[in-house]
């Protein structure tokens, strides 16, 4: 009997072992995202100040009242989220947001009236290094020391003030005419040079005395103090003063007196040069801006309304009048047949 038995040879096939699926690999990426979004969220809010914390909270208790004013988003790169009380769904206020918003309005008020506040202090003691210097200057020159009675510098709320007044032997101006005196000339032209020195404008007006103007024709106080504030205008503006800098020249007549107790006081005929303040400035342009749109508004009005009727025409002058018109200035001087005492 045969025992040899037949040898079986089984052949298995080795496979890998399998990855089970690519499931975890989607559950491990939204574990790493989450864990990123949390925290970058950490991140914010740890760099965050308490006010764009209480502001996150305000949006998401009630984001309507943030469409208003304010930005809807969360976070607002482009300005700061305010809530809008009065479009909120319901009626709950942080008390803290309003306690700091109110601060932070208080502080920026705060800050401005301070800016200001410094501002006019700069100003002044800039001011009174300029009256130093003028009284130094007044006081250090020949041509100047003699008519040191007749200088006065003063502070005021609108500026330095300085009055170059007429003496009983000394006037600044020819008599009844708006011809300076050669020493006057030499006073405005030693000044010209320091009141340059400062960027702010002056204003020039001019003053007379109480006595009744005694000229020919429509001439009056009112014209002769305009025209020495001028003239003392063109001396600054021939000494070197930018003539862009002087904000006004006006003549008040005998409006303003310096000594109203004795309205013929030669010390009223003056010429004073106010250096002014940046408010005092801002004061004049604005009457002067308000001025020239009320006239365009008349104009436009009186264009609409159509041309107004023509007025009768006035009698012509006769050759005498006419020629006396003609002839009340000669050589830039203002003549008169019987000059007055201003």
């Amino acid at each position: 009997m045969d025992n040899t038995q037949p040898i079986i040879v089984k052949r298995v096939k080795k496979v890998a072992a399998g990855h089970h699926g690519g499931a975890w690999k989607i559950a491990f990426a939204d574990f790493a995202t989450a864990m990123m979004a949390f925290f970058l969220v950490m991140w914010l809010m740890s760099s965050a100040t308490p006010e764009q914390k209480r502001a996150i909270s305000g949006y998401f208790q009630d984001p309507i009242g943030f469409t208003e004013s304010a930005s809807p988003h969360v976070i607002d790169l482009g300005g700061t989220p305010t809530p809008a009380p009065d479009r909120t769904l319901n009626d709950v206020v942080d008390p803290a947001m309003q306690q700091s918003q109110s601060q932070g309005q208080s502080e920026s008020a705060m800050d401005a009236a301070q800016a200001e506040t410094f501002a006019e202090q700069l100003e002044r003691e800039r001011l009174d290094l300029l009256l130093q210097e003028l009284q130094n200057k007044v006081d250090e020159n020949p041509e100047l020391t003699r008519f040191k009675d007749q200088i006065l510098f003063e502070i005021t709320q609108d500026g330095l003030r300085i009055q170059i007044m007429d003496a009983a032997n000394r006037p600044m101006f020819a008599l009844g005419s708006a011809q300076l005196q050669p020493y006057f000339e030499d006073i405005l032209l030693a000044m010209a040079d320091t009141i340059r020195a400062v960027p702010n404008k002056i204003s020039i007006s001019g003053h007379t005395d109480a006595k009744p103007y005694s000229g020919r024709g429509e001439f009056g106080n009112w014209e002769l103090s305009a025209g020495r504030a001028n003239a003392a205008r063109r001396t600054l503006v021939a000494g070197g003063y930018p003539d862009e800098q002087i904000a006004r020249v006006v003549g008040y007549a005998s409006s303003a007196l310096f000594d109203r107790e004795n309205p013929l006081n030669p010390v009223n005929r003056r010429i004073d040069i106010l250096v002014l303040t940046r408010k005092a400035q801002r004061d004049i342009e604005g009457e002067q801006s308000d001025a020239t749109g009320k006239s365009a508004d008349s104009a436009a009005t009186s264009a609409g309304n159509g041309p107004a009727p023509s007025a009768a025409p006035p009698d012509p002058l006769q050759a005498p009048q006419l020629r006396e018109r003609l002839n009340i200035f000669e050589d830039g001087v203002l003549q008169f047949d019987q000059p007055g005492g201003n």
